[in-house]
């Protein structure tokens, strides 16, 4: 029984990782969101409030993944020398957040944090600045 039991998961483990590569983008993101609902214990209206933004927001890029996304850009352009430095500089670049942005990215940590007065204050200075 342990025998047929071996063979199948055999079978069955790569199938699963074949079938994780054909996930959509967005089933990828469906599943992250969900596990992360699940690691936060939301039930309910907050659960459907947390998929609902997290299913809409645009992910932006990590800094590692953005610095391999420029540089495979310049490799792919042959670039050398200066040119590739100011073609990194200008691609590492080109997406910073905006102070509306960071402004609201902060406020939301600092509610999630449920930070009040001057803790509160602290920290949102701390965040802008950063």
């Amino acid at each position: 029984m342990l025998k047929h039991v071996l063979i199948a998961a055999c079978f069955a483990l790569p199938m699963a990782a074949v079938a994780q590569e054909k996930m959509t983008e967005q089933q990828t993101k469906m599943a992250t969101c969900n596990k992360d609902a699940g690691d936060k214990k939301l039930e309910g209206d907050a659960r459907k409030k947390f998929m609902s933004e997290c299913l809409t927001a645009s992910k932006k890029p990590t800094q590692q993944e953005k610095m391999a996304m420029c540089n495979k850009q310049a490799g792919d352009k042959k670039m050398e020398g200066d040119a590739r430095k100011k073609f990194m500089s200008d691609c590492l670049s080109a997406d910073k957040q905006t102070q509306q942005e960071k402004m609201t990215m902060c406020n939301k940590q600092a509610g999630e944090k449920k930070l009040a007065g001057d803790e509160r204050k602290k920290f949102m200075s701390g965040c802008l600045s950063g």
